[in-house]
């Protein structure tokens, strides 16, 4: 597969390349031939190009690790470059090394030793220019991989969380569907229907990686009825809904484990201390705040997973677009929940 970066690269480079000789073609008062066009354009080119792509290609790929033999061959293509140009030079004098003093008028010819000096710089230069652009292009590419990467281990991590949040769900709702068919409750049934009905939310439309914050309000609303269903007098629940709430978007399961924890460590069914829960919307933010009173007789520690699971969620989706705020007072557990939408 092309890389087309690095077209892009190399085509750039050698329109320059091609733009700088056309410029001292056009300013240089030697005239232009059709042996000049051949031998000082045709094959300088083909050997230049060919120190380029050598380096490029085989040197910089196979060698760089080796340093020093990286050093000598560098070296070496430099020495049998300028002497294949020294040749070239020598079988085209009239070609290649011959000029027009300027001060005296008279055709000249260069220095033999000064022209192959002059072929190693040149030859440093397609050297020098093949590594940055090497260089360059292997930076870009290795940080395009590396973001892959780093997104593919994100989105990984990210369903490995979901995937801890409904076997968390259901193991805390079959618990209490459990409690409702111990007592034989003619609640059971209701709740068995209320949590299928949770479940394809959970299974089916929480599947993208957003949802409308509408639907996912529908959802802990869904929650609490099922959870009252465990009460014989009802949950004691105050939910306040304010503000634009629509078709904002939101990640899926990420309010619903602040409202599984107050319900699993809390009082849930004192009429006069209830479970508050308040949602205020825009298009831009988000709050949402829980309080409930605290249970002392819930010694589970095993309910620590959803928060957890949260947090991590909103490190990854929300970086520095989130305020969460636990307050763990002697007798009420808040938190509360700000987002950036």
């Amino acid at each position: 597969m092309i890389d087309k970066r690095a077209l892009i690269a190399h085509s750039v480079y050698w329109l320059f390349i091609g733009g700088i000789m056309g410029l001292i073609m056009l300013f240089s008062k030697e005239p232009v031939t059709r042996s000049v066009l051949l031998v000082g354009i045709g094959y300088y080119s083909v050997i230049n190009i060919s120190i380029f792509y050598i380096n490029y290609t085989l040197l910089i790929p196979q060698l760089l690790k080796r340093y020093w033999v990286y050093v000598i061959s560098l070296i070496g293509l430099i020495i049998l470059m300028a002497g294949v140009k020294t040749v070239l030079a020598v079988l085209y004098r009239d070609v290649i090394l011959q000029y027009n003093n300027p001060k005296t008028g008279a055709v000249e010819y260069k220095d033999l030793i000064s022209y192959m000096v002059l072929t190693v710089f040149v030859s440093g230069f397609f050297i020098i220019s093949s590594c940055l652009i090497k260089f360059m292009l292997d930076w870009f590419s290795n940080t395009r991989i590396q973001r892959s990467l780093e997104t593919e281990k994100k989105d990984m991590e990210l369903q490995f969380l979901k995937s801890q949040l409904n076997p968390h769900f259901l193991f805390n709702s079959l618990n209490n569907i459990y409690s409702l068919a111990y007592q034989k409750s003619d609640k059971t049934a209701d709740a068995i229907l209320k949590l299928s009905e949770i479940m394809r939310y959970m299974i089916y439309e929480s599947n993208d990686s957003w949802v409308a914050l509408s639907k996912e309000i529908e959802y802990v609303q869904s929650y609490i009825e099922l959870q009252k269903l465990r009460f014989k007098n009802g949950a004691a629940v105050e939910m306040t809904l304010n503000g634009e709430i629509n078709d904002q978007q939101i990640i899926p399961l990420i309010l619903i484990s602040f409202v599984e924890n107050a319900f699993k460590h809390g009082v849930a069914n004192d009429p006069k201390d209830p479970i508050r829960i308040n949602i205020i919307a825009n298009q831009k933010i988000l709050h949402f705040s829980i309080t409930n009173k605290k249970s002392n007789g819930n010694k589970d520690e095993v309910g620590g997973v959803g928060l957890n699971n949260v947090e991590r969620r909103l490190q990854l989706l929300y970086p520095e677009r989130y305020k969460l705020n636990i307050v763990n007072s002697a007798t009420h557990y808040t938190s509360e929940l700000m987002l950036d939408i």
